[in-house]
């Protein structure tokens, strides 16, 4: 996928487009200038196009102002990007602050659309032509407010993106994801280095990722290592979160996501972020906790482990974890027996008649709460879809169903059928509906 990120000063309306353009209610928008002080992520898919969306803070004129932070991330997600959307206030004229974002982008040689927020009716669309003194060849203007000059943006932020490739190659793909110096790619080769691997001399390289072939049991597989950070710095080395964009490709383009957390420093809530991709793509999970040699009295430290990551990740109980060390290679014969679990519970296709018994037998156990007098009924549950499995139950009224109830037919559909290792789906739509 491709990365576009949002550049501009604050108040401009950055949050807006990037909310517009991922189509949900992610960045905070408030009327305070600079609310958004951290980077925000998103994927936008526009006919069958996809990319990556990055939200930044904004950035001040006057130097005396200005935020170390956000003009690190804003320098770092310049850096990630391919395409840069310089956003500006139609309402307002070119500032110091449009002319210092404007010399930060020409030294970057990247693409840059400058998108000229808050042009909602035709006299507005005169003041666009105003911001070609900018110096850049395209200029387009919008309203997030009244989604105006969207399919415009899109068509020319995607005009050279390739179609989402269909992959006609049966192999399972599986990455290590997580915060950087957790391990990712000393797990990857003491992975490769096991007896039991055989490693071909085929081998893929991609901007942000290295992809590696190699033969387990007989199987082949490939392993993505997502690349380290490409600048040195102590800005790049020391803050965590600059390794998320490489987590979204890599995710992107994985059967299975191993999230990986360091034993010598523990849990994290930026983990749980990460994952949370991981999820919302609907990949197959493992978490694997490396470093295992740096514990001590691992078979006591076992349990408290497995305990507190219970605790932490109690909204996915349905993923296994793995305790390795990359370095001493012990335990590593563990990992690749729940990767492939993972992948083959995401994929699994349950028979109708199957899931119609279970689900009768959940409902005559467990009646739907009764809401307004009414009464949430069940008729038919049939799967439509893999990777992750998704389940369409046909009902009287789906407004009726309460998430807890929801959730007691998630665990049912996960006690009968083994679905452990994959978030799994669940749709509901009125049985008059197509």
């Amino acid at each position: 996928m491709k990365t576009v990120c949002l550049i501009g000063k604050p108040n401009v309306g950055k949050s807006s487009i990037f909310n517009r353009l991922i189509k949900e209610k992610k960045s905070i928008i408030l009327d305070e200038p600079g609310i958004t002080r951290d980077r925000v992520y998103g994927t936008v898919t526009y006919k069958d196009k996809k990319f990556i969306l990055i939200d930044t803070g904004g950035i001040h004129g006057d130097s005396q102002d200005l935020e170390k932070d956000i003009i690190m991330q804003a320098e770092l997600a310049i850096d990630e990007a391919d395409i840069i959307l310089f956003v500006t206030d139609g309402l307002d004229l070119i500032t110091d602050a449009d002319k210092k974002i404007r010399n930060m982008l020409k030294k970057c040689g990247k693409e840059v659309i400058v998108v000229v927020n808050k042009i909602d009716n035709d006299k507005r669309l005169n003041d666009v032509y105003a911001f070609y003194e900018l110096g850049f060849e395209e200029v387009l203007g919008v309203s997030a407010e009244h989604n105006l000059g969207f399919t415009e943006l899109l068509d020319l932020i995607t005009k050279d993106m390739p179609l989402e490739a269909e992959t006609t190659e049966n192999i399972l793909k599986f990455s290590f994801i997580g915060r950087p110096n957790v391990g990712k790619s000393s797990l990857v080769n003491a992975l490769l280095n096991e007896e039991r691997v055989i490693v071909s001399d085929v081998a893929g390289t991609t901007r942000d990722a290295v992809d590696t072939r190699f033969t387990y049991d007989k199987n082949d597989y490939i392993v993505i290592d997502t690349a380290g950070l490409r600048k040195k710095g102590r800005i790049y080395e020391t803050i965590e979160k600059y390794s998320l964009i490489r987590s979204l490709k890599a995710i992107d383009r994985s059967d299975v996501c191993i999230l990986v957390i360091d034993a010598s420093t523990g849990i994290i809530e930026h983990d749980k972020h990460i994952l949370s991709y991981a999820i919302n793509a609907g990949k197959g999970l493992v978490i694997c906790v490396n470093k295992w040699d740096t514990v001590k009295n691992p078979n006591e430290e076992l349990k408290k482990w497995q305990q507190e990551l219970a605790v932490y990740f109690k909204f996915v109980p349905y993923i296994h974890f793995v305790f390795v060390s990359a370095k001493t290679k012990k335990r590593m014969h563990t990992l690749m027996p729940e990767v492939i679990k993972a992948y083959e519970n995401n994929q699994k296709e349950i028979k109708t008649s199957l899931l119609n018994d279970v689900i009768l037998e959940a409902v005559s156990l467990h009646e739907a709460p009764s809401y307004k007098g009414k009464r949430l009924k069940i008729y038919f549950v049939s799967q439509t879809g893999t990777k992750p499995p998704k389940f369409t139950f046909q009902v009287n009224n789906k407004n009726l169903i309460h998430f807890s109830y929801e959730r007691y037919l998630e665990n049912k559909l996960r006690e009968a059928f083994d679905l452990d290792g994959t978030p799994i789906i669940l749709q509901f739509k009125n049985k008059s509906e197509k």
